[in-house]
């Protein structure tokens, strides 16, 4: 096979293998402008979504993350598990990290060893 014929092949398992994500799901109510400048929800922005995030957290099933991190940001707090397993954690009240002596309710995002979000909770 010919440099060309390779270099079209390769292009075309690319695009492929892309087109096959899930596109990013549309949150009702959720700004997620003010989400992600809401560091470890300490402006408290995120606190006053945690319903219509309850409501709507079925639709981050099976996104993987860095369609996650595109949704919302890079977590606050990440942990890696056992058989490659992540959780991401987004904080939704201001706790610990804003200099409160509280712990904060905060979403966590269980990832699959395939990198795909397979459980999602509102702690």
């Amino acid at each position: 096979m010919d440099a060309f014929k390779q270099r079209n092949l390769y292009f075309l398992l690319v695009l492929l293998f892309c087109s096959c994500e899930r596109p990013l799901p549309d949150l009702r109510g959720i700004n997620l402008n003010s989400w992600k400048k809401d560091k470890n929800g300490c402006s408290g922005n995120r606190a006053v979504q945690i319903q219509m995030l309850k409501d709507q957290k079925n639709k981050f099933q099976g996104l993987s993350e860095m369609q996650i991190i595109g949704l919302l940001g890079r977590p606050d707090q990440n942990e890696l598990y056992k058989r490659n397993q992540k959780f991401y954690y987004y904080l939704l009240e201001p706790g610990r990290p804003c200099g409160k002596n509280v712990e904060p309710r905060k979403l966590s995002i269980r990832f699959n060893a395939m990198g795909l979000a397979k459980e999602i909770e509102v702690e």
